[in-house]
């Protein structure tokens, strides 16, 4: 294996014997001159292949040791999680564990509101979390506050959804774009893609469709009568989601059960109120 960029002393961008690009961890890989030829082998901790060369910039600013336990804390979520990752997360998992660690010490937490959601739907990933905060304080004697582990989930949770829905990224993007330009047509509203109602509800989004792709959908006629008394109470909650299902059903070729489509109204009718509550604070 070729050495050929320095990164830090345990870091190091390599070419492999087919010349493919990667970024290698290992004791003291990055210490002599580049470029060089590794011929130890067994100093290789773990390889992180297709990485977007912008976040090359990005790694030298984050410490080292923040780097190196973001790949031991991949590394678990490997075999948990038994997925394909999307290799660029050491860079965004890295990034967020500094930036915590920042907030940390300064006494700032940041609450997460869709935490229920996130644990009922993402076990795994929550006990990735739990894991990772762990390693954190183990390796770098900072004990982050238990909020982080929804938010180092959330990490994996997006990494992997290209595998578990197998739609691709850009299809899901052009879904949720859709969707929320419906709602905010339809309600006069205008929602922040920054804001915790909004990925509350994408998180939502992304859980229906990797149900719909693998066909386990819920289907077990349990929001019948609700529906009736939901549609009464939210006519236009009722009607624009029921414009959103036909247009995702069309898109995928799929067919939207009646328990599914309730669940998403659901999740419509509380962003809305959220939205609407947030407003007549800001008045």
């Amino acid at each position: 294996m070729q050495v050929i960029k320095r990164i830090n002393n345990n870091v190091a961008v390599c070419l492999d014997q087919n010349h493919d690009e990667l970024v290698a961890f290992g004791k003291g890989i990055g210490y002599p001159k580049t470029p060089y030829e590794l011929t130890d082998l067994s100093k290789i901790k773990l390889t992180f292949y297709r990485i977007d060369s912008r976040n090359f910039k990005l790694i030298k600013e984050i410490p080292e040791n923040v780097l190196e336990v973001s790949a031991d804390i991949i590394q678990q979520a490997q075999t948990i999680l038994s997925q394909d990752l999307n290799q660029n997360i050491l860079f965004s998992l890295a990034d967020h564990i500094n930036f915590a660690i920042e907030r940390s010490k300064k006494g700032i937490r940041i609450d997460y509101p869709f935490s229920y959601d996130i644990r009922s739907f993402y076990p795994k990933e929550c006990q990735v979390g739990e894991i990772a905060l762990k390693l954190i304080e183990q390796k770098l004697n900072v004990k982050l506050s238990s909020e982080e582990v929804i938010a180092i989930a959330m990490h994996f949770i997006n990494s992997q959804v290209v595998t578990k829905l197998q739609i691709s990224e850009d299809s899901f993007n052009s879904i949720a774009d859709l969707i929320v330009k419906e709602i905010e047509q339809q309600f006069k509203l205008k929602i922040n893609r920054n804001s915790f109602i909004y990925n509350r509800f994408i998180t939502h989004l992304r859980y229906y469709l990797k149900r719909l792709e693998s066909n386990e959908q819920i289907d077990d006629g349990s929001s019948k009568l609700l529906r009736t008394s939901f549609k009464e109470s939210y006519p236009k909650v009722y009607q624009c989601t029921v414009d959103i299902i036909n247009q995702i059903d069309e898109k995928l070729r799929t067919n939207t059960t009646d328990d599914e489509e309730f669940y998403l109204m659901i999740y419509v009718q509380r962003m809305i109120t959220q939205l609407n509550s947030e407003e007549s604070e800001n008045e």
